[in-house]
């Protein structure tokens, strides 16, 4: 028996010897941390060399380029058409109040990301701090985690933007043909699908001229936003307007929780719209004085969308016919929105009206898989996406433009939007899984730089409010984010079964938890955190098939290439 219980003992210390050994093995895989100073700088390709990579893509953003792509994404009226419902379902005061207040805390995030933008500028910025900033001994397999999270929340923010938009295209059908049509979840699939289709090959077709394309949709998306201002309330005056008590003091709960908490999750609508304002920083290394504009793109945007998404809440509250929030979430479009739009302007105008909102948020979808090509190539230079880093970190060297990495992007969000076939359940995850998934990213590096050792390691680039205000705003953030990660994984209803269910716990927990084990399993041969290319010969990380020395128009070589 002593020998049996010996011969146990010493086969469990083996094990816990190998698995320490093996542990050791891993944490030890890190690549060189390099020193970076913004206020060092000579330019922006200085800069880049210094946070350890070579100037790959064009730089061709302007600063309002670059406030342009995240205005575009953020899609004002799409956005708050494709979300309405949830804000309703607090009442209208929780619709408006819900949205001023979440944006103010959401501009406290915009700020802590354009600080340290402005210091480290590189279109990887969120993995990139994070490894920066983290202790050693957690720095590699937590930057691979936030890479993973980010990377997918894009892809996610992409489903849900064309999601949006399939449904705002078949409640125009549905109206157009005064109820005589069935939605249906095969029928959304099919024109999401499509959509994110297009969008790739809009998006590779059009390399050359995507920084152009932000100007166009930022004068698209202010277009539909004065029509609605000038247009639904003149129509809604025929059944006559909401008054003030209503608008700014109505609070209903179409939920089965407490009046308190469905207050609360009527934020949403807030925290949905505004929010891919990353996109800024991963177009840092195709912006024109990246440190100054990044920061300028992203509070900008915020606090546009923030104000004018308020004023669209309101003008939506005055116009319910009736003061009947019941009639609106009860439509049989399926978009409240879509409702109150009809109420205001009837068939033919309602129709014509859904189709430019529709047309509105297809650019956003265009915008946003730029953004997150750029994030995945990113994370894909320094080997971190998983088994494909190699093919999608390949760079064309006429257009200099990730297409790779754009093309794997919509592949990966056509995987995601399948959800859409279960219920719509399933495919509200996918606004969550954007949320949360994003939020965790920006949250990281927050939080590490508060603490001591990412606090000794930052030196502020040319936007930085000092010590003390500073520290105040990433407090502030990092308590917003937690809390957001918290309620963005609440399910609508106390009572739930698997159609009720919110996903989003189960969606990006397993995400997260299975990031981990594959960085343990085998990610941690190929990742050791963000490592520079400045010696790599060029022709590495470049893709020069399908490439001609007699071809001058880069659009037809990317052409050929699709």
């Amino acid at each position: 028996m002593n020998k049996l219980k010996s011969t146990t003992s010493y086969g469990l210390e083996a094990i816990a010897s190998r698995t320490e050994d093996h542990i050791h093995k891993i944490l030890s895989n890190k690549s060189e941390i390099r020193d970076v100073d913004a206020k060092e700088a000579a330019n922006d390709e200085d800069l880049l060399a210094q946070i350890g990579y070579k100037q790959e893509l064009n730089r061709s953003y302007s600063t309002l380029q670059v406030f342009g792509i995240a205005y575009s994404i953020m899609g004002l009226l799409p956005s708050i058409v494709s979300t309405l419902a949830i804000g309703l379902e607090g009442g209208p005061a929780s619709l408006v109040w819900g949205w001023f207040v979440a944006g103010l805390f959401i501009l406290s995030i915009g700020i802590s990301m354009s600080i340290l933008s402005s210091a480290i500028p590189t279109s990887g910025g969120l993995f990139y701090w994070t490894n920066y900033y983290c202790p050693d001994s957690l720095r590699v397999p937590l930057s691979f985690v936030i890479g993973c999270s980010n990377s997918l929340a894009l892809c996610g923010g992409l489903c849900s933007i064309n999601y949006g938009f399939a449904f705002e295209v078949l409640a125009a059908v549905y109206i157009n043909k005064d109820g005589d049509f069935n939605i249906t979840n095969g029928k959304l699939y099919g024109v999401f699908a499509a959509c994110t289709v297009s969008h790739v090959i809009i998006c590779c077709l059009t390399t050359g001229h995507s920084a152009k394309m932000q100007l166009f949709s930022i004068i698209i998306n202010t277009f539909v936003i004065v029509l609605f201002f000038i247009a639904v309330p003149i129509g809604a005056a025929g059944h006559g307007f909401n008054d003030a008590a209503y608008i700014f003091g109505r609070i209903e709960n179409a939920r089965t929780w407490s009046k308190g908490w469905s207050f609360m999750l009527s934020w949403m609508p807030a925290v949905w719209t505004i929010g891919a304002f990353d996109s800024c920083l991963h177009m840092s290394e195709e912006a024109s004085n990246a440190s100054k504009s990044i920061p300028v793109g992203i509070n900008g945007s915020i606090t546009v969308c923030w104000l004018v998404g308020w004023c669209i809440c309101i003008v939506f509250a005055a116009c319910i016919k009736d003061g009947d929030v019941e009639a609106v979430l009860g439509s049989a479009s399926g978009s409240a929105g879509a409702q109150i739009i009809y109420d205001a302007l009837g068939k033919e105008w309602a129709v014509a009206f859904m189709s430019l909102i529709a047309f509105a948020q297809y650019l956003m979808g265009s915008s946003i898989l730029i953004a997150a090509s750029r994030q995945i190539w990113a994370f894909a230079r320094d080997d971190g996406l998983p088994l494909v880093h190699r093919l999608v970190k390949k760079v064309n060297p006429t257009v200099k433009v990730p297409v790779n990495a754009t093309i794997f992007g919509g592949c990966l969000s056509l995987i995601l939007g399948l959800l859409i076939l279960i219920n719509a359940t399933a495919a509200n995850a996918l606004f969550s899984l954007a949320v949360t998934g994003n939020y965790l990213a920006w949250g990281m590096p927050v939080l590490l730089v508060l603490l001591p050792y990412g606090a000794n390691k930052f030196h502020p680039g040319p936007f930085y409010f000092g010590t003390t205000a500073t520290t105040v705003i990433h407090i502030t953030t990092v308590v917003w984010i937690v809390y957001i990660i918290v309620m963005s994984m609440f399910p609508d209803s106390k009572v739930v079964d698997k159609g009720d269910m919110n996903y989003t716990v189960a969606i990006n927990g397993g995400i997260w938890l299975l990031s981990i084990i594959y960085y343990f399993v085998y990610g941690y041969r190929e990742y050791s955190g963000p490592k520079s290319n400045l010696n790599e010969t060029p022709t590495e990380g470049i893709d020069f098939s399908g490439t001609d020395s007699d071809v001058h128009n880069a659009d037809v070589v990317v052409e050929d290439k699709v």
